[in-house]
């Protein structure tokens, strides 16, 4: 058996401006085409053999957009207005249900999305005193979902399943300020409430991970950020911020657990033993409240660069997932940090360094499967040989650490990339 993927993506973009000290407008159009072909396989019992589960052969998706906006610059005044859209549509091609040696059922799903708004920022710039503020409104709308099966054999439909269209309008703003308090030290605040709408991925595309299944859900909503952040920073010997922030995702879209295997579910099927099956869905609200904090020091030759943060995040499942309230959200470790350093030994000559750490996080939305803490280290060594162009010498994990990224439900672990080391040429121009 196999699993593999291929994809292809073409974006050309048009941008228009005209700017001058005063302000000026800037116009952008762009489009974009891609296409996906993804196979998995089941696992059986002890892990001994696999047979093909799925075949999407093809998922063609095409999106455009376009925005526009006006600006405008005083003294101590700055403005801006403007407008943006985005339209996408696509489709999942999937040949599944293997048996007698082939694949003996069809499934196409899919649909439109889009969204639209119009939006006004305004700041003003008193010296030590930075103020920012801004407003938007978005109108977005799903549409024309599918979701058919055919019995490969006979061509006869066994499923259709369309869902209803769905459209709502979202305000949001964001307020900041930033006070320099001396030369070596500023503060700063900011509230602010976002929207993210649901992918065409989320919306009509299942997958499958083994004997993990993740079903696509065309009822989704977007979900909705509101956070306070306070900071403050500063440079002299070094360069350094350090921020506390609150954050509630309401109605995230995550993976929710619905059932295990062995069994079959509407829709989805068969689950084999070991297998769960999950559905992206709005999943109540999540709170998270944290620190980030960063540094960087230059030395000359050397500059040094540390980041870490610390998230306290708990899910409330609320009505929809009572079973998640009090869970971590997956896939969100409690501390990571990065520290990076670069050597310049001589002018043509670059040597990096980077480590990055994870704690323990959880694979799935019950917390039942944990991902062990991990440490990654990379290097890098470039020689510029002209100008714009170097020969450089990359190892990625170059200690071989096993860097776990997933564990199905019948206990089969995925591992980021092992050891990797590439050799080549860089050119710039």
């Amino acid at each position: 058996a196999r699993a593999w993927s291929t994809a292809w993506t073409a974006s050309p973009t048009l941008f228009l401006a005209q700017v001058q000290d005063g302000g000026g407008w800037r116009a952008q159009a762009w489009v974009r085409a891609s296409d996906l072909a993804n196979s998995s396989a089941a696992v059986a019992a002890g892990r001994r053999t696999t047979t093909p589960a799925s075949d999407q052969y093809s998922t063609p998706a095409l999106g455009w957009g376009l925005n526009a906006a006006w600006q405008g610059r005083g003294e101590a005044w700055s403005w801006e207005v403007g407008a943006d859209a985005r339209f996408t549509q696509g489709e999942a091609r999937e040949r599944f249900r293997y048996q007698g040696a082939a694949f003996t059922r069809g499934r196409e799903s899919g649909g439109r999305t889009s969204v639209g708004g119009i939006y006004a920022e305004l700041v003003r710039d008193q010296g030590d005193l930075l103020l920012t503020g801004g407003a938007r409104i978005d109108a977005w709308r799903q549409s024309g979902a599918i979701r058919r099966e055919r019995d490969l054999a006979t061509g006869a439909l066994t499923l259709n399943n369309p869902s209803a269209d769905k459209s709502g309008v979202t305000p949001t703003a964001r307020l900041g300020a930033r006070w320099t308090m001396n030369d070596a030290v500023w503060l700063r605040g900011a509230a602010y409430a976002g929207f993210r709408a649901p992918t065409l991925n989320e919306l009509h595309r299942p997958f499958r991970v083994g004997n993990d299944v993740t079903e696509a859900n065309p009822g989704l909503k977007p979900e909705t950020l509101y956070g306070l952040e306070a900071g403050l920073g500063g440079e002299g010997a070094a360069r350094w911020t350090a921020t506390l922030f609150w954050n509630r995702l309401v109605d995230p879209i995550t993976n929710v657990t619905v059932g295990a295997g062995p069994g079959t579910f509407p829709v989805a099927g068969f689950i084999p033993a070991g297998g769960t099956l999950r559905q992206r869905r709005n999943a109540g609200q999540i709170d998270a409240y944290g620190l980030e904090a960063d540094a960087a020091r230059d030395l000359g030759e050397v500059f040094l660069r540390a980041a870490v943060s610390a998230t306290h995040a708990e899910v409330d499942g609320g009505a929809s997932a009572p079973q998640l309230t009090g869970k971590r959200p997956a896939q969100t470790p409690k501390v990571a940090a990065t520290l990076s350093g670069t050597w310049r030994p001589a002018e043509r000559f670059t040597l990096d360094l980077s480590a990055r750490y994870e704690s323990k996080r959880f694979e799935d939305d019950l917390n039942t499967r944990v991902l062990a803490p991990s440490v990654g280290l990379d290097a890098r060594a470039a020689w510029a040989f002209a100008s714009g162009a170097e020969l450089y010498l990359a190892a990625e994990n170059f200690t071989d650490a096993r860097i776990e990224v997933g564990e199905t439900g019948d206990g089969v672990e995925s591992f980021a990339s092992p050891r990797t080391v590439r050799l080549g040429i860089s050119i710039r121009r």
